[in-house]
């Protein structure tokens, strides 16, 4: 029986550590050796496993954060006011109750004579209390139950709109929009701050090898005959790789120059794509003869293997102790003597190497920083060069990466290899004295030269953040990549521009100087604000975050983060960063950018949404009050934990701008009128109660209160809630400011329920006392008296009928084929049932339950009856029509006015801003995005991810040279195939170029 010891669980997903007991020997386990949930097993058949952690102990688990149950303000408004709605059904029952014990002791003791009852019940104070009751039953509709059913139905609708719309369906990613909640929708119309991830989600996550420097020497611009550097566009000629039938046909470069350096077979340059195509742990994959797939642990390292390939060093096989490639027509196979593998520490990657003629070579790449420090003194005016070269690749927005070499001695490594197999097996401390032991052998490299990628922005990225921007939406980027990396894609999106007055960059290491410069920014800010301003200089903080003009950028890297995010700093973070207009957060964890998130959330009355693409993005797509996940090339761990998914970020502007601003205009005009509608129907009730002896006698025919709700008004309320819109979906785009409404709350809360509730009840005063006294004077045609209760009752019944219609034909802005359907519908359907229930017919089947008959059509033909229930309409409508001219026409909000340009078809929209960038340059390096977990060299030498086939080969020269027979064979066919070197498809770097800041503290 076997043993194992390991740590508890926890969320570090790059460490773990234990030891395996079996058959009284012990085995290290570490991270290489785990395989964590959601990953996927390949190159082997089969494998022997066991379960260390399950369910919430994983470890993905543990990063996931707590789920909670998401509401929506208006939930939780709604919520309450039921409960006001309640107390205030709760007073009128005690009105009304009070008002039949006075009634009872003063007038109904004159009625004992002739009506004689049990005495028990003679009581007034115990008739008042029967009357409580009684009235809380009657009254009961004025409480919105169906209002919960109601909402759910009209959410379902707008989540099917958001799954419907063909405009935010990728075709290339044949992926459509998707809600994957029904409960969230119009909160999407009141977003403040949106926390979106960078790599995967404003860019692509494709690299493409742009750039280079070798040698001292850049390669990759494009000159034409006057020396002039040319812009790369999709019509610029790419470079001929027909001399090489293993390039990959979808790969472009426009510098021929690099072509004819290699083809001149110079040393430096063939060093240097030879360190490309053995320093990674790319898998390669024969698919068919001649056709490779490289399946790489991150985009990165498949861009530059890519790139070695059409340069002629081919990556073709590779076992646990072998890299085999084709080098320039020419199968050379190297012995793979170790992986020092990558980490956040170390920021670099190296291999040791056999090659052919025995010499030992170490090939190194990573971060540039870290490679110049470990240079031989002989490089120093080579590291200047490429140095300055990094930083022009950096001012275009390029991920760099530095690449060197080491000759090794034999005897040398002899004794370096056995300090690796002593400290391997150890099992306290190994991770830091392997580091000690890389660090040793890492020194004295020789440098060879530098490479760029770029990682492309999403399509319309730009234009989408100036639109949020515009709507008045603040965008923080929480990434995992470098300061300089991120500001490069800050400029490239226009989140930072060289207009803003200042770009606060924080970097302190210690709580004491992480504190020092938030409070030194803050006060920069504050400090120019009181000196432009006119008011008192004793006034608020929180009155200049409203007033400040100038824009302002804070960048903050994740040790500072870390520290500002305590409990003493916390207040000045979000003070500083609501004061700015961007807010880009790098080298951030996964755990960090929840508690970004929670931060504004637990401070700020914002709604908060967040975006990503990844599994390390779900901690904050989960706390923001709205997640959203992109399904890009990251898996699918983001969009299982969101509430909204789709291909691009470009969707987000028709998501929040479109979709949730209609559902929150939706959702709030529904509301108020279910609110008017249930207040005028039940309210009648209470005015009739002074005239019946508060005896709880209803108005209405008891059929009328049971269907008036479920048929006569809610089909018309629910296709407004579903299909009104103020203004359409250009316009609702061309003017993001329109979204503001959302933002401060305006068209639904304790106010406007106030409005509405008030009108509802002026509404039903009206109806209840304009036709009671007409009736009091009307007479008949033949001269006789309005004498019954029941004609009584169908007239107000039949006028709350037409002023709830009417009001909601005002109340839509959109008209549609199923508005009129429901309305005019309702109208006919109401009357339809009316005769019916009062006709002699239903009298004669069921005499007890139709009691009113021939009521509707004795009175309905009276025109004095029409002339009350027009009387009543008008008199009901006509004042709030009238207020609603006047504000339309004195005080006209945006909306208005948007809409009256809609109305006369002049769709000419703001001014935009001129969003022309140009090429800069910068001091700033741009990073090369390493994943943020330890790489997979351990695994790879172990030789546990390749099938036995490829493992044996690695020990039998026949099968390596069966193995390479194909790669033979196709470069004997090299002269008989013509190869089209325009074919593929490239994408033109104008996502990138950016702009220089006018300003940048670093503080």
């Amino acid at each position: 029986m076997g043993e194992v010891i390991c740590e508890p669980p926890n969320n570090k997903l790059d460490t773990f550590t234990g030891t395996l007991y079996w058959r009284d020997n012990k085995y290290p386990l570490d991270n290489g050796k785990m395989l964590l949930r959601g990953c996927v097993l390949r190159n082997t058949e089969w494998c022997f496993g066991m379960v260390i952690f399950a369910g919430p102990q994983t470890k993905l688990m543990q990063n996931c954060g707590r789920t909670t149950f998401k509401r929506t303000s208006i939930d939780k408004l709604m919520n309450t006011l039921v409960l006001w709605i309640f107390a205030f059904l709760i007073c009128m029952g005690v009105i009304l109750a009070i008002g039949n014990t006075i009634w009872e002791s003063q007038i109904g003791i004159n009625f004992q004579v002739f009506l004689q009852g049990n005495e028990s019940h003679s009581s007034p104070v115990f008739s008042g209390f029967l009357t409580f009751w009684s009235y809380i039953i009657i009254l009961n509709t004025v409480v919105p139950i169906s209002l919960y059913v109601s909402v759910e139905v009209l959410r379902l609708g707008h989540s099917y709109f958001i799954n419907w719309d063909q405009r935010m369906f990728c075709r290339q990613a044949d992926t459509a929009a998707q809600a994957r909640t029904t409960t969230l929708n119009e909160e999407l119309g009141q977003v403040e701050f949106i926390f979106s991830d960078k790599t995967g989600t404003l860019t692509q996550n494709i690299m493409v090898f742009r750039k280079c420097s070798i040698n001292a020497k850049t390669y990759g611009d494009v000159y034409d005959e006057f020396d002039q550097k040319v812009e790369i566009t999709e019509k610029t000629a790419s470079v001929d790789f027909s001399f090489n039938p293993l390039c990959d046909r979808g790969f472009k470069f426009h510098d021929g120059s690099l072509v004819e350096a290699v083809k001149l077979e110079e040393p430096v340059v063939q060093d240097f794509f030879r360190l490309l195509a053995l320093c990674h742990t790319v898998m390669p994959e024969e698919k068919s003869e001649g056709h490779l797939v490289y399946q790489a642990q991150s985009p990165d390292e498949g861009a530059l293997v890519t790139a070695a390939r059409n340069f002629g060093f081919v990556l073709c096989t590779r076992t646990p102790e072998t890299i085999t490639l084709c080098e320039m027509g020419q199968v050379v196979t190297y012995q793979l003597l170790a992986i020092l593998d990558f980490n956040n520490v170390r920021k670099r990657m190296s291999v040791i190497v056999r090659n052919p003629k025995g010499q030992i070579k170490l090939y190194s790449k990573g971060a540039d920083t870290v490679i110049f420090e470990r240079l031989d003194s002989s490089c120093h005016d080579l590291m200047y060069t490429t140095s300055e070269h990094l930083s022009e690749f950096a001012g275009e927005g390029l991920r760099t990466l530095a690449l060197a070499y080491k000759d090794l001695d034999e005897s040398y490594f002899e004794v370096w290899t056995k300090k690796l197999l002593f400290v391997s097996t150890e099992i306290e401390n190994r991770d830091d004295n392997l580091a000690v032991l890389y660090e040793e052998i890492e020194q004295d490299l020789k440098l060879l030269g530098a490479t760029a990628i770029e990682d492309k922005l999403q399509e319309g990225v730009p234009e989408t953040i100036t639109c949020l921007n515009l709507a008045d939406i603040k965008i923080w980027v929480l990434t995992g990549d470098k300061l300089e990396t991120a500001m490069n894609i800050g400029y490239s999106c226009n989140m930072l521009r060289d207009d803003m007055n200042e770009v606060f960059v924080l970097s302190g290491h210690t709580l004491l100087e992480v504190q020092q410069q938030l409070r030194s920014a803050k006060e920069h800010i504050l400090g120019l604000s009181r000196v432009s301003s006119t008011g008192d200089a004793d006034t608020d903080d929180s009155v200049f975050e409203e007033t400040i003009i100038a824009e302002y950028a804070l960048v903050i890297n994740g040790h500072s983060l870390a520290h500002a995010l305590e409990p003493q700093l916390e207040h000045i973070l979000l003070d500083l960063a609501c004061l700015c207009k961007t807010v880009i957060c790098c080298r951030v964890t996964p755990m960090q950018k929840a508690q970004v998130v929670e931060l504004v959330k637990r401070h700020k009355r914002a709604v908060t949404l967040a975006i990503g693409d990844g599994a390390n993005d779900v901690s904050m797509i989960k706390t923001a009050h709205i997640g959203v996940g992109i399904s890009g090339q990251e898996g699918m761990q983001a969009v299982l934990a969101s509430d909204y998914s789709f291909a691009q970020f470009r969707y987000l502007q028709r998501l929040l701008l479109v979709h949730g601003r209609w559902s929150y205009f939706r959702m709030c005009n529904f509301l108020c009128y279910f609110f008017y509608k249930n207040f005028a129907f039940t309210l009648v009730h209470f005015w009739y109660g002074f005239f019946c002896g508060f005896s709880a006698q209803t108005v209405y025919d008891q059929w009328f209160i049971t269907l008036f709700n479920i048929i006569y008004t809610s089909l018309p309320v629910l296709a407004m809630g579903l299909f009104d819109q103020d203004v359409n979906e250009q316009n609702s785009l061309c003017y993001p400011s329109l979204y503001r409404l959302g933002q401060q709350n305006l068209l639904f809360n304790k106010r406007q329920f106030f409005l509405c509730a008030l009108k509802g009840m002026s509404t039903s005063f009206l109806l209840f006392f304009v036709p009671c006294g007409a009736f009091a004077v009307m007479v008949r045609e033949d001269g006789s008296h309005f004498s019954d209760r029941q004609a009584f009752a169908v007239t107000i019944a039949t006028s709350l009928v037409f002023v709830v219609t009417v009001q909601i034909g005002l109340d839509t802005h959109y008209w549609t084929a199923v508005n009129q359907l429901f309305i005019w519908g309702s109208l006919i359907v109401y009357f339809a049932i009316l005769f019916a229930m009062q006709s002699n017919g239903m009298f004669g089947l069921f005499p007890s339950s139709f009691s009113f008959v021939g009521t509707a059509r004795n009175c309905l033909r009276e025109k004095s009856v029409w002339l009350v229930i027009l009387l009543t309409t008008v008199v009901c409508v006509v004042p709030g029509l009238a207020v609603s001219f006047l504000n339309a026409d004195l005080f006209p909000t945006l909306t208005d006015k948007v809409r009256n340009l809609q109305q006369s078809r002049k769709k000419q929209g703001p001014e935009g801003q001129n969003l022309r960038r140009v090429r800069r340059t910068s001091s700033r390096r741009s990073a090369y995005a390493f994943s943020h977990q330890q790489g997979y060299g351990e695994l790879i030498t172990s030789g546990k991810n390749m099938r036995r086939s490829s493992v044996s080969s690695a020990h039998s020269p026949e099968t390596t040279q069966h193995n390479s027979t194909w790669i033979e064979n196709m470069l004997k066919r090299t002269n008989e195939v013509s190869c089209i070197s325009d074919e593929g498809t490239g994408d033109s770097e104008g996502n990138n170029t950016s702009q220089t800041p006018k300003q940048q503290v670093t503080v």
